[in-house]
């Protein structure tokens, strides 16, 4: 059984990022949100585009102004008036000022703002009472970004930022990676769907549902494929069409060493390298790892709150760095104070669900209430970190510190 740190290496050495050759698309900007830039992007404008304004006030010549005060103002002639959008006319000359505003170019000649607070119009003239800083409230062209450099390198999300970026620089066609695409299906005789009756004994397929949430909150693309019953065939037939249509299967039940788990013999009938089929970690220990040619497989235990956590785990990252984030694919872990006391029996890694609350300016976890069982998905409801016992730790109490995976 290999410990979750040397699952989390073989898995992650296996994931073969989307490129740059192949795996192409290309969006406009109002389809690019969540989109992963697949090149750099250089632009050919400067950030300012020319020398503006940063305040409604009036453009002079800082040798005109540096000897200035309150008591003994300078008085300036306004020669034009410079709204945003409107090129200058005039070049500002010996004891001449022109009166601006945010964001509009600055007149030839001109060096520095005043700010229209210290200053008092009157007619064409301008009263100024206070000294400026050379070039202040001044933008110089090319303050921000000089063109011909990489604007925003590839390999990142584009969120709100990034794309308003890029509108900026009147970028509106994008390369991106196309969208990983994730088959999901579920095994058991057991198993029905929420529209269906109950009997007794049967057990509604949340784990769908779930994990179909999960890969779509990641940008990929979701195949869902249903309910499998327990039958060598119908699993074949079903995990044959996922590895050749998707570029991640992900199951969930059948994988553990019952009379009814056939999918490990079918993974390896179908050509599977199978790396491992159970990892040191409670819960989830019940974990397949597969490769295929062209696809990965990660055959997840059935309990709930064990398929959530091992996706957390190891499915999470692994569909980040596939879809071709050079950076942050991995998991967020941070050290913070425990708020309850944590226990495990110190023989596996333990994963223990709760909530990451900022209590005092300081971050802190809280264990949820109730029955911590695998099968209880009911108080996983508004988790959004889990407390990781390592083998060997059987305690944690209340304030001291504990490693946490953030999952929100």
């Amino acid at each position: 059984m290999l410990s979750v740190k040397d699952a989390e290496t073989i898995i992650f050495n296996n994931v073969r990022p989307l490129n740059q050759e192949h795996d192409l698309e290309i969006v406009d900007l109002l389809t690019a949100f969540q989109r992963i830039l697949a090149t750099p992007i250089i632009s050919s404008l400067d950030f300012p585009h020319w020398d503006n304004s940063a305040m409604d006030g009036f453009a002079v010549r800082y040798e005109d102004v540096q000897n200035c005060s309150s008591e003994n103002p300078i008085i300036l002639e306004i020669v034009e008036e410079i709204p945003a959008g409107y090129e200058p006319k005039i070049t500002i000359k010996k004891g001449q000022a022109a009166r601006i505003f945010t964001g509009a170019i600055i007149p030839k000649d001109a060096d520095t703002i005043i700010m229209q607070e210290k200053t008092n119009l009157q007619e064409n003239r301008v009263f100024i009472f206070a000294t400026p800083e050379p070039q202040e409230f001044v933008r110089k062209q090319g303050d921000f970004y000089q063109a011909g450099t990489e604007l925003l390198p590839g390999g990142i999300s584009l969120n709100a930022a990034e794309i308003a970026i890029l509108a900026a620089a009147q970028i509106s066609k994008i390369n991106v990676f196309r969208r990983p695409r994730v088959a999901i299906f579920s095994s058991g005789d057991e198993l029905v769907t929420p529209e269906q009756n109950l009997k007794r004994g049967q057990i509604v397929d949340s784990n769908q549902y779930a994990l179909a949430a999960l890969v779509r909150n990641l940008g990929a693309e979701v195949l869902t494929l249903g309910i499998v019953k327990d039958n060598p065939r119908a699993l074949t037939e079903t995990i044959n069409y996922a590895i050749n249509n998707s570029d991640i299967v992900i199951s969930s039940g059948g994988v553990s060493v019952g009379d009814y788990d056939y999918i490990a013999n079918i993974l390896t009938s179908l050509g599977a390298e199978i790396h491992f089929r159970a990892v040191q970690m409670r819960p989830g220990k019940p974990l397949t790892f597969a490769t295929f040619s062209k696809s990965l497989y990660f055959g997840l235990p059935g309990n709930p709150v064990s398929v959530l956590v091992t996706f957390w785990r190891f499915v999470q990252p692994t569909i980040k760095k596939l879809s071709g984030i050079k950076q942050g694919w991995e998991g967020k872990f941070i050290k913070v104070k425990s708020g309850s006391e944590l226990k495990s029996n110190g023989k596996m890694e333990t994963y223990i669900w709760g909530k990451l609350k900022l209590n005092n300016g300081i971050y802190e976890f809280q264990q949820t209430s109730g029955n911590l069982n695998s099968g209880n998905l009911i108080n996983l409801s508004q988790t959004n970190a889990l407390a990781i016992l390592p083998v060997g730790k059987t305690l944690i109490l209340p304030g001291e510190e504990t490693l946490v995976l953030q999952i929100g």
